[in-house]
C-alpha cells in the first residue's frame, strides 16, 4: 500500500465529520455522476476526487477542505497533514492584507493614503506590474497596492504593505486574531519580510473567519473578497474551467515558488453565501520550472475546481452573503 492509497483511506474515513458528530460521510453510498444533496455526501465525493487528482499529479500534498452544512458548520472533506507548518508563499498575501486592513479598520491607515513607489523598493523581475513600469518614482494609494497584491500577486506590493505595517506588528496582529502559525518572516529591514509560513488548517480557518465577518469590518471584508474573486485574479488553477459568472463565485489566491504550487480560497453559492473552503498546498511535482497552467499540480487544482462546483450544485451555503456583482469588460470611451 503506497502513501497516497493509505492517505485516501484515512481522508475518506473522516470526510463529512461535523462538529460534535462521528458519523463518516463515506458510510453513505454516493456516485460521482450527479450533485449530492447533503454536505456530508459532497464531502465524501470531494475526498475521493482529491485522492484521484493528487495521486495523478504526484509529489507532496498538504490540504484542508470543508463543505458548509445548512447550519453553517464545516463538514471536513480532506485533512491531509493539515497541521504541517510550511512555506505558504503568496497564499500568505491574504494574511498580509488582513493585517493591513485591520489597521484601516482601527483608523491607523486609510485606503486613499499615498505610498511612494521608488526604484529601490521595486522587486526586479518579480511577479506583478510595478516591475514593468520602468518609470520611478510614482505615487499610488494603499488601496491600489492591496489590489495589486491580491489580484496579480505583485511582489513589490508586499514591500509597499511593509511600509505601513512592519513585519513584527503584522505578526502580532495575526497572533491576536488566532493565527500563530500564519506568520511572515522578518528580515534586517523592519519594513520588509519574506511571506513566511502557515498550515493548511490555519489558512482554511482564516478564510472561514474572513467570510464570516469575524476578522474585519464589513467594508474591509467586502473589499478584500472582491479583489480575490475579481476577473483579473488568479485563473490558472481552481477557476480555470469555469464561466465568468462561475469565476465570480470563487475568491482565490495562489502561491508559487521553487517547486511549490499552492492555492486557497472560498467557493460561494449563487446567492453569495460561502459553500466550500479549500487550502491546497503542493510541492515536489514534475516540471518545477513550469509556472503556468500545464504544471501537474495546477492541472490537478483545475480539475478539482470544476468538480467542486459540480458536486455542490444542489447545496446552499450559509453565513453572510457576499454580493456577486458581475463585472463586464469595457471598450473604453
Amino acid at each position: 500500500m503506497n502513501r497516497r492509497t493509505a492517505l485516501g483511506f484515512g481522508t475518506v474515513a473522516t470526510a463529512g465529520t461535523v462538529l460534535g458528530t462521528t458519523s463518516p460521510a463515506s458510510a453513505a453510498v454516493e456516485t460521482d455522476a450527479a450533485p449530492a444533496a447533503t454536505a456530508q455526501l459532497v464531502a465524501a465525493r470531494v475526498a475521493r476526487a482529491y485522492e484521484r487528482a493528487t495521486t495523478q499529479a504526484g509529489g507532496n500534498w498538504q490540504a484542508y477542505v470543508s463543505v458548509t452544512d445548512a447550519a453553517g458548520a464545516p463538514v471536513v472533506a480532506v485533512a491531509d497533514s493539515p497541521d504541517q507548518r510550511l512555506e505558504a508563499y503568496s497564499v500568505n498575501k491574504i494574511a498580509v492584507a488582513v493585517a493591513v486592513l485591520d489597521k484601516v479598520d482601527r483608523g491607523l491607515l486609510a485606503l486613499d493614503q499615498r505610498l511612494e513607489v521608488t526604484e529601490s523598493i521595486v522587486v526586479p523581475g518579480g511577479d506583478g506590474i510595478f516591475s514593468l513600469d520602468g518609470a520611478y518614482p510614482s505615487s499610488i494609494t494603499l488601496g491600489h497596492a492591496l489590489a495589486a497584491l491580491l489580484t496579480v500577486s505583485d511582489d513589490t506590493a508586499v514591500r509597499l504593505c511593509g511600509l505601513v505595517c512592519p513585519a513584527l506588528e503584522l505578526n502580532a496582529i495575526l497572533v491576536a486574531k488566532g493565527f500563530p502559525n500564519t506568520q511572515v518572516q522578518p528580515v534586517a529591514n523592519p519594513n520588509r519580510f519574506f511571506l513566511g509560513t502557515s498550515t493548511p488548517r490555519e489558512t482554511h480557518d482564516l478564510l472561514r473567519a474572513l467570510v464570516a465577518g469575524a476578522l474585519l469590518s464589513p467594508t474591509a471584508t467586502t473589499f478584500l473578497l472582491n479583489l480575490l474573486r475579481s476577473p483579473i485574479a488568479y485563473t490558472d488553477g481552481i477557476r480555470r474551467v469555469m464561466s465568468s459568472a462561475e469565476r465570480a463565485r470563487v475568491a482565490t489566491k495562489a502561491g508559487w515558488f521553487d517547486s511549490a504550487r499552492h492555492e486557497a480560497g472560498v467557493i460561494f453559492d449563487p446567492a453569495g453565501a460561502p459553500l466550500l473552503t479549500y487550502a491546497l498546498f503542493a510541492d515536489g511535482q514534475a516540471d518545477p520550472d513550469d509556472f503556468g497552467a500545464t504544471h501537474p499540480a495546477v492541472q490537478a487544482r483545475a480539475r478539482l475546481g470544476r468538480f467542486f462546483l459540480s458536486a455542490t450544485a444542489r447545496l446552499a451555503g450559509a453565513g453572510p452573503r457576499l454580493r456577486l456583482t458581475r463585472q463586464r469588460p469595457s471598450n473604453g470611451g
